[in-house]
């Protein structure tokens, strides 16, 4: 008897064919499968057999184009920094043979002493480190030294030194006192340093723009001036100013530098190089409009992250910037000179022809510029998340332009209240465009959850909205309120308990960015200013940089910091803000300020004395000389 089951089951002569089908398809999927299961398995080992014998250089490029952008920027940083310090000099002898190398001139008279303090003081001395000295001066090498003597002694805020003692003139011993700051790096190192006058720029805007086609000329001619004259044909000593003091009392009315207004990015593009991008822009006539971003990633960018630390920060390149940046809006000051003169400052752009020095708000113990003596606590017991406090500086931000502002785009960027609202109505942000998250192939974004995501991770807010002209709420505006909270201001000690923290430009370079990288956190830098230790410092080395246009912002947070857990690079950002602190305390020491300060001057009071063709130092060169080695 057949059970009911039974025959339920069994099947009719045309299930069977069905059936026998199945099983014939069923065995050719099953064989299929096991082949390219071989196979596969098979072409694996065959790969890795083999990759043994690529060159190490095929290998490298395989395992870089599987790395997230950065790492790859992380990789190539460190390589670049490796090859640079291994040019490091120990003894003088070497140092001023790379000094020759580089430079196509002796070392200036006194190069040995300046070697001496250097050392003694345990410097890093390596000949890249000092690039910008170079460039900054070179072109004065066409100007007559009497002419140069004059304008430096003429100018009303000015550092001298006299047999070895530092003085300095001023209209107003109550300004900031930049001038005193610098007065005291100066004197730290006069009783070295050969009779000298350094006039010095008082605002916080750089001041002179030399059209392009007179700098090139003045290149040109300082160029064809190079020259390695025989030892024995050397002048060895200064002239020094004994003979020009005492003429002075009988000389012609001071210098005018002819300093005057205008619109500043139309000044500044005319001290771009022809064919440049920025060149023939001129200045936005709307300020109504959107602020405009272009298309697509950064240019000259690795997959949407800086990599050219230099180009990033030149608005020759980049003519967007004249509408995103404070500089080019309208600044607190516009007293610039065409005239190719000397002035000595703390920062500057690359079409300005300022000297650069260290800033004297670097020189300065205010905890609000130095964080103080505390540099936060380890990485580990740091809050996960950025943090910015900051006036909206940049500029005089008015009801018309506001939202063209740096510091206003970048809290509003980090802000979750209008990132959510961007998300939430499609509606474009006053200050910045909402990314599309397969930009940067953001996790956040995807579902709209940028918002939500920057809620727990940012803090970042004004302390002062400084609205144009000032309103009787000293600290609100009422054009702007309405977008932004003000809070209180954090000191920097404070700041450092968080893992990131941004610098953005303010009026000009930013006073903090020192204190940052000295602290335990890690900084995030966006400028358009270049500073005296840009040569010593190395993008995702030793701080994180950003775009102007604050675009890729969101990426370096993900990188870092992950999404839900999820592709976090902690250890990364542990590492480089570590790394960069004890750089720092290496190369960006109150003594590094001195011994760049004392190199920029003997290079300057060289290039001031009428024997400057024949001036330099070259014991070295002299028989019997023998120079201490003192490194590897």
């Amino acid at each position: 008897m057949t059970s009911p089951l039974s025959a339920a089951v069994r099947p009719s002569g045309r299930s069977w064919l069905l059936f026998l089908k199945y099983l014939v398809a069923s065995a050719f999927v099953t064989t299929t499968l096991a082949y390219l299961l071989v196979y596969t398995s098979s072409f694996v080992q065959l790969r890795d057999a083999h990759l043994p014998s690529l060159s190490s250089s095929s290998k490298a490029q395989i395992e870089i184009e599987n790395k997230h952008p950065i790492d790859n920027l992380i990789i190539n940083a460190r390589a670049e920094f490796a090859k640079v310090l291994g040019r490091q000099s120990y003894d003088v002898t070497s140092a001023s043979r790379l000094y020759r190398q580089r430079r196509g001139r002796h070392p200036p008279p006194g190069f040995d002493k300046w070697f001496a303090y250097a050392q003694k003081r345990d410097a890093v001395i390596v000949e890249d480190f000092f690039d910008r000295i170079y460039s900054d001066l070179t072109p004065f090498w066409a100007i007559k030294p009497s002419t140069l003597r004059h304008q430096a002694k003429s100018y009303e805020f000015v550092v001298s030194v006299r047999k070895g003692l530092a003085t300095f003139t001023t209209d107003d011993k109550k300004r900031v006192p930049w001038i005193q700051l610098w007065h005291g790096l100066v004197k730290e190192i006069a009783k070295d340093l050969p009779d000298v006058d350094m006039p010095v720029n008082m605002m916080d805007e750089s001041r002179l723009l030399v059209p392009w086609e007179d700098i090139n000329e003045y290149m040109k001619i300082a160029t064809a001036s190079r020259n390695l004259r025989p030892a024995s044909e050397v002048i060895t000593n200064f002239t020094g100013l004994v003979a020009f003091d005492a003429a002075w009392e009988t000389s012609d009315e001071p210098y005018d530098p002819q300093f005057k207004g205008g619109h500043y990015w139309d000044l500044a593009r005319q001290a771009c190089p022809p064919g440049s991008p920025s060149r023939n822009e001129t200045s936005p006539s709307d300020w109504a409009e959107h602020p405009f971003f272009p298309a697509g990633y950064p240019e000259n960018s690795h997959h949407g992250f800086v990599q050219n630390w230099t180009y990033v920060k030149d608005p020759c390149e980049q003519p967007h910037l004249r509408g995103l940046h404070g500089t080019f809006i309208e600044p607190v000051s516009v007293s610039t000179s065409q005239k190719f003169i000397p002035l000595f400052g703390g920062s500057k752009l690359a079409t300005n022809n300022d000297i650069l020095i260290p800033p004297a708000t670097y020189l300065n113990s205010d905890p609000l510029y130095s964080g103080g003596n505390s540099q936060g606590p380890n990485w580990d017991d740091k809050k996960d998340g950025l943090m910015w406090r900051g006036v909206a500086s940049g500029g005089r931000n008015k009801a018309e332009n506001w939202q063209h502002f740096q510091r206003h785009r970048f809290v509003q960027m980090v802000n979750a209240t209008a990132v959510i609202k961007a998300e939430t109505t499609r509606i474009k942000a006053e200050t910045f465009d909402l990314p599309d998250w397969k930009h940067y192939n953001l996790m956040a974004p995807r579902n709209g959850y940028l918002g939500e995501w920057l809620n727990g991770t940012t803090d970042a807010a004004f302390v002062d909205l400084l609205c144009f002209p000032a309103e009787r709420d000293n600290r609100g505006c009422s054009y702007s309120t309405p977008y932004f909270e003000w809070k209180e201001a954090i000191p920097m000690a404070e700041q450092y308990k968080y893992k990131y923290l941004p610098d953005i430009d303010g009026n000009s370079f930013s006073g903090r960015y020192r204190g940052f990288l000295r602290s335990t956190s890690l900084p995030i830098k966006a400028t358009i200013y270049q500073e005296w230790h840009d040569d010593r410092l190395f993008p995702w080395l030793h701080f994180v940089p950003m775009d102007n246009t604050f675009v890729d912002i969101y990426g370096i947070l993900e990188y870092f910091m992950g999404y839900e857990g999820q592709g976090g690079h902690d250890e990364n950002a542990r590492r480089i803000a570590e790394e960069g602190q004890e750089w720092a305390e290496k190369v960006l020491r109150r003594e590094d300020m001195a011994i760049y300060t004392y190199r920029l001057l003997l290079e300057w009071a060289r290039i001031c004395d009428d024997n400057r063709e024949k001036m330099g130092w070259v014991g070295d060169l002299k028989k019997g000389f023998i120079g201490a080695k003192t490194g590897p």
